[in-house]
């Protein structure tokens, strides 16, 4: 039994959306800064400026969401968080395989009674990362379910 921990996440998806999340910001503050000096025929008020920055910011934590996947696997079992940040953890024995099957745009677990977990933090996008960290996760597996 080995003491490997894999730790996966996800990397182009990651950088997307801290990118995303700063033009969200910087688009709503410059809104809220500009809001009082158009000649919209409506009256804002400071508190119009505050709320643009404050949807800003909700609107960039929202973004930043999509960099909380993460995969964390060793001998005994996977725990699985997602965009949501709900973290599912399974033994080894309770996943069948680890798959990523043709067109998907993320990895799999294949679990019992033909259901499946989808791991997020494992993206086509990554190309070759997305390849080893199957890789690691089914050696792993396997290492698992031969003892």
């Amino acid at each position: 039994m080995t003491d490997e921990t894999v730790v996966i996440r996800p990397h182009r998806s990651m950088w997307m959306s801290v990118v995303l999340a700063a033009v969200l910001l910087v688009a709503f503050v410059v809104v809220a800064v500009l809001l009082r000096h158009s000649n919209t025929g409506a009256i804002f008020q400071v508190s119009d400026q505050i709320a643009m920055v404050g949807i800003g910011i909700l609107l960039a934590a929202a973004a930043l969401l999509f960099a909380t996947p993460r995969v964390r696997a060793n001998a005994q079992g996977i725990e699985v968080r997602n965009i949501i940040l709900l973290t599912k953890r399974l033994a080894w024995r309770d996943v069948l395989s680890v798959s990523f099957p043709d067109g998907a745009s993320f990895a799999r677990l294949e679990l019992p009674d033909d259901e499946y977990l989808g791991m997020l933090a494992i993206q086509a996008v990554d190309r070759d990362r997305a390849v080893e960290a199957v890789r690691a996760l089914r050696r792993l597996h396997k290492q698992a379910w031969a003892e």
